[in-house]
């Protein structure tokens, strides 16, 4: 009688538990943000401009809570903007919030609504209007259309910062490709009177066709694209004043040679001065230099860093609050990337971290300036975490000892922040905490979304690489894993610089798709090898001048781990990748052939002759002065050694990694007799996006499931 009761209860358990599970597809995984299989969080969170006040949406409303007591003060509903003549259906995506007005977008337009006397203030933009920067003392806003600049008022008057009929000449865009952490054109002073803005002459650069088959007949779009050894960008500074109407363009640092690049640019507290952070173009020398804002003359060079490899400033100087012209630099000379402490006559003062992992950022000071609040991995490199440093003698303390990835938003006082973060364990919470580590409030606590799912979780792991480091893997086996099963396994692999794909947050920094396809019965197998990212300057830059060489091993060394294992198919071992990724994959499938039966590689570097100058020549330097390292990386090269079945895939308008790599290496194949697979994006850029990524994604593990047997 108990065995048949303890039967009954089995099969009822097991009843349970199938039907508490929402099989999902594969369309499911690709688009999981929208279906609602990601984990929630506070949405539009956000401080108030100078004050210690946050705000986010709550259930339809803009709640607004001062810090201190944690107390709401303020609630914005629909009905509130539209009594102020907003004539809107919900309550839109605020983009930035003062103690008086706040700002969205609405069809390109920039909307102020001042919420304190009940006012809406419209700036129209062109339809065609790009790189919009607001400018909240003046309620003014930079843009571009095509290669100029211009700013737009509440008055609807169009100020033309720039007017050059020579389309080369390009004003208030990014410059040199988006490297060197440069992600905009314009640069607002501390006061909002004058606006600093890149400029680049690309009459050096070549033109590259790329060919629009949306129209009859199909359409040439030439693109610039600066290609390895060949002509780039001179870049530009120019300073556009609000008061005077007028322009002046500093006279950019002579001893950085042509075709350098001017980074990082940096407003001094008091607009007199402008730095720029300027590096040779063989990127291996860097001049920190100061310039006059009001006449534009080069004033010094502050200091100067040297490297035989390269040298990449990747932040601006971040002044301290009432420092007396004091800054933080962040730079890799040690290894690693600590906090320098100079004063504006180029001295330096102190080294304030000797870190031994590497600072991410800095996102602000003490009111007084005593303590700079820094993000940094901390001692695991896979996690996020924010610390306080003492800017006079850099003791350090960990505001976030919570294990995972922490992403955090300070208020402008520094006095508190909003610390959201995750874990492998963790879905996700968002507290409310003060910098002096003794408050900490949760905000939020996210649920596991995919409880329902039955999509396995991930284990985390090392393995050693190449130079017997430790290297950080991640694994997805199926739900229903067997120990006595042997399973065929897809290694996604992405293996360049700046780019981390194993971190302790949710999923293990996994996409969707990957536990989606453990569950059709295979392993999923990542590890992050030398020249990835947040591991300090050894271990990335050992691929200098060999891209891939080492990278290629560093995979190896994990096939050899998954071999290893009773549970895997050695014979059955598949290997995909995007852009770098692309590059790895198709580089493994024809350097390393006996090992990966298929492989899909998507929008590779085929050739780095054909990459951009500014990626391209820091990591692998010119083919003239490396055939050899050039030779050696080629995939067209070697694709005469595939012996598996590859597929690649591009873009046809990608304007990054450009067409011709691909192409390329198909019209050798060709003439080697090799068989291979391509298919292309006719409308895509670098990557598939949208709707369309379920096509991809769809054709990318169809093709590895059919091949991989």
């Amino acid at each position: 009688m108990m065995k048949k009761i303890l039967y009954i209860l089995f099969v009822f358990a097991t009843f349970s538990t199938v039907a508490q599970t929402k099989k999902i597809s594969l369309e499911d995984a690709v688009l999981g943000y929208y279906k609602g299989l990601y984990p929630k969080s506070l949405s539009n969170l956000q401080w108030v401009k100078g004050e210690d006040v946050y705000m986010y949406r709550n259930k339809g409303n803009l709640d607004f809570f001062e810090a201190k007591k944690n107390k709401k003060i303020r609630s914005l509903s629909k009905e509130d903007f539209n009594k102020a003549g907003a004539d809107i259906k919900r309550i839109p995506y605020v983009e930035l919030v003062t103690p008086r007005f706040l700002v969205y977008s609405k069809q390109g337009d920039k909307i102020l609504f001042d919420y304190k006397n009940n006012k809406i203030e419209s700036i129209d933009l062109p339809d065609e209007a790009g790189n919009p920067d607001f400018n909240a003392s003046k309620k003014v806003v930079a843009y571009t259309i095509d290669n100029n600049l211009y700013i737009a008022t509440p008055s609807d008057s169009k100020i033309t910062v720039t007017d050059f009929k020579d389309k080369n000449i390009v004003s208030g865009q990014a410059i040199a490709r988006s490297e060197f952490g440069i992600t905009k054109g314009t640069f607002w002073s501390p006061s909002g009177e004058k606006l600093a803005f890149y400029q680049k002459d690309e009459s050096q650069v070549d033109d590259y066709p790329l060919v629009d088959i949306t129209v009859t007949p199909a359409k040439l779009h030439n693109i610039k694209y600066p290609m390895n050894g060949r002509g780039s960008e001179e870049p530009g500074v120019g300073v556009y004043d609000l008061t005077t109407g007028k322009t002046v363009y500093l006279d950019l640092f002579d001893l950085a040679g042509p075709n350098h690049y001017a980074t990082n640019l940096t407003w001094g507290p008091n607009e007199k001065y402008i730095y720029l952070a300027e590096v040779n173009r063989d990127q291996n020398h860097m001049w920190f230099n100061q310039y006059n804002a009001e006449n534009g003359k080069f004033i010094k060079t502050l200091f100067e860093e040297t490297n035989d490899k390269w040298v990449e400033p990747e932040h601006p100087a971040f002044f301290i609050a009432n420092g007396k012209n004091q800054f933080i630099w962040l730079s890799e000379r040690d290894g690693f990337m600590n906090l320098y402490k100079y004063n504006t006559q180029g001295k330096l003062l102190k080294q304030l971290t000797h870190n031994k992992w590497v600072t991410n950022d800095i996102v602000g000071f003490s009111k007084n300036g005593r303590y700079a609040y820094i993000v940094g991995t901390g001692k695991d490199p896979r996690e996020k975490h924010l610390f306080r440093v003492d800017t006079r003698n850099g003791k350090m303390k960990n505001l976030t000892p919570q294990k995972g990835t922490h992403r955090v938003l300070l208020s402008d006082s520094g006095n508190y922040f909003l610390d959201r973060y995750n874990s492998v364990e963790l879905p996700g919470k968002v507290d409310l905490a003060d910098t002096k580590g003794k408050r900490r409030k949760n905000l939020f606590t996210a649920e596991n979304p995919l409880k329902e799912t039955g999509l396995p979780m991930p284990e985390m792991l090392s393995i050693k690489g190449e130079y017997g480091d430790k290297l950080y893997a991640r694994m997805f086996k199926p739900a229903d894993f067997d120990p006595a099963k042997k399973y065929p396994v897809l290694i996604y692999v992405y293996g360049g610089p700046h780019a981390q794909l194993v971190t302790n947050s949710w999923l293990g920094g996994a996409s969707l798709w990957m536990p989606w396809m453990a569950n059709q019965g295979y392993i999923i197998f990542t590890v992050d090898g030398h020249g990835s990212d947040n591991r300090g300057f050894k271990f990335e830059s050992v691929i200098h001048r060999h891209l891939g060489r080492v990278e290629m091993k560093d995979q190896l060394h994990g096939v050899d781990y998954l071999k290893s294992l009773p549970f895997i198919d050695e014979d059955r071992i598949a290997v995909h990748g995007w852009s770098f990724g692309g590059f790895m994959t198709s580089s493994l499938m024809t350097k390393y052939p006996e090992v990966f039966k298929a492989g899909v590689a998507g929008g590779p570097v085929t050739d780095w002759k054909w990459y951009e100058v500014m990626y391209g020549e820091r990591y692998m330097d010119t083919e003239k002065q490396n055939p050899e390292g050039f030779k050696e990386s080629s995939v067209v090269n070697k694709i005469k050694n595939l012996k598996g079945k590859l597929l690649t895939i591009h873009g046809y308008q990608d304007d990054v990694v450009v067409p011709q790599h691909n192409l390329a290496l198909h019209r050798e194949a060709i003439k080697n007799g090799i068989q291979m697979d391509f298919y292309l994006y006719p409308t895509h850029k670098h990557n598939v996006r949208g709707k369309d990524r379920v096509h991809l994604m769809t054709k990318i593990l169809n093709y590895i499931k059919e091949n991989n047997k």
